[in-house]
């Protein structure tokens, strides 16, 4: 328990009493402190305990904390960290190349008890695999459709690359002109590792060895400053990629068209000519695992809370995964910076809110 003392002081001139006014706090008028609050959002966001569960472990400690009270906690708390989100985001927006998928999640539709399905939105920066210095970051947004107009409105103003798997919705950014799609090697190797897996196909199993030749010249690229990275990939990537493609072109009608392999020999031949820009571009990375990796902690979580619970919890989660997984790409404590950031975020000046953002941050 914290213990304010504001002594209360007379003024002879004017005969009136005076007291310094009481601190902000995370939720006006609202008993939870900034450490508690940074508490439960890191235990479901980041430790993937549900409300309920946490209701239950602090009835063990004694303390009697509803479901309904932490839910309309974590609706406070993050509207109020909402503007650090979306700084964020601008960070996102800024850099030359993103990374962007999308996941389902259930959303509890009021009245019937039934869920919906809506979308969170994950795009992320990341340009440590060529030696920047830019803070790595991921800015998540939620919708509840996969309509191609979302991914249009969380990207207004972005101009640039984009790593991305096949989605159609995507296309009008495309075809903006304003954003390049660079496509994903890592969603080709899985059909053919699939296959190979289920049936032991040789021409399989040749795909994916082909393909881990690429990923070996990555592993001798990575860290190296993009021009670097263009030399290597030229004189080594670049044979092992155009003969990929023409051992798949020799190799497709030599299979039944309707079968699981030749689909994902169509799959990749319409890919690969979408992957081939990342030859000639050291920013450019050969597949999309940077937002793939962002998705890894929302789906466990999802496995645990099952569903959100209505639209407003889902924009709440978006605005939580954006704070937490960007703290945990740059090797900051989330529940540190969080329990510090509530503490002052309700009088620092929004014009200054890149001072708390994760990587300016320091315990």
């Amino acid at each position: 328990m914290n213990r304010y003392v504001r002594p209360r002081m007379a003024c002879t001139c004017c005969d009136r009493f005076h007291q310094a006014p009481l601190p902000s706090r995370p939720i006006e008028r609202g008993r939870p402190g900034p450490g508690l609050l940074a508490h439960v959002l890191v235990s479901k966001y980041a430790d993937h305990l549900p409300l309920y569960r946490q209701s239950q472990i602090y009835a063990r400690e004694g303390l009697d904390l509803e479901r309904s009270t932490m839910a309309d906690w974590v609706g406070k708390s993050t509207a109020l960290l909402e503007p650090l989100a979306e700084a964020i985001g601008q960070h996102v927006r800024a850099g030359a190349a993103i990374h962007a998928d999308d996941t389902p999640v259930s959303v509890l539709a009021p009245g019937n008890g039934k869920t919906k399905t809506g979308r969170v939105w994950v795009y992320a920066r990341d340009e440590r695999p060529h030696g920047s210095v830019a803070p790595p970051a991921a800015f998540y947004r939620f919708s509840m459709d996969r309509k191609g107009i979302r991914p249009a409105e969380h990207l207004k103003g972005y101009s640039g690359f984009m790593h991305a798997d096949g989605y159609a919705g995507f296309e009008e950014l495309y075809r903006s002109g304003r954003i390049t799609e660079v496509a994903c090697l890592a969603h080709i190797r899985r059909k053919f590792f699939d296959i190979a897996k289920a049936t032991g196909s040789a021409v399989a199993t040749e795909a994916v060895a082909r393909i881990a030749a690429l990923y070996a010249v990555e592993a001798e690229a990575r860290g190296q400053p993009p021009d670097t990275r263009v030399e290597i990939r030229q004189a080594k990537a670049r044979p092992v990629f155009d003969d990929l493609i023409s051992w798949l072109q020799s190799e497709l009608p030599k299979i039944s068209g309707k079968s699981d392999l030749a689909k994902a020999i169509r799959y990749a031949l319409t890919r690969m000519p979408r992957l081939e820009v990342y030859l000639s571009n050291g920013h450019l990375e050969i597949d999309n695992n940077a937002a793939e990796r962002g998705m890894r902690g929302l789906a466990i979580g999802r496995k645990n809370w099952l569903f959100a619970g209505s639209e407003g919890g889902g924009h709440a989660a978006a605005i939580a995964y954006t704070l937490i997984e960007t703290a945990r790409l740059n090797d900051v404590d989330p529940q540190a910076w969080l329990c510090d950031v509530l503490s002052r975020i309700a009088d620092h000046k929004i014009t200054q809110i890149h001072e708390l953002l994760p990587w300016n941050w320091k315990a």
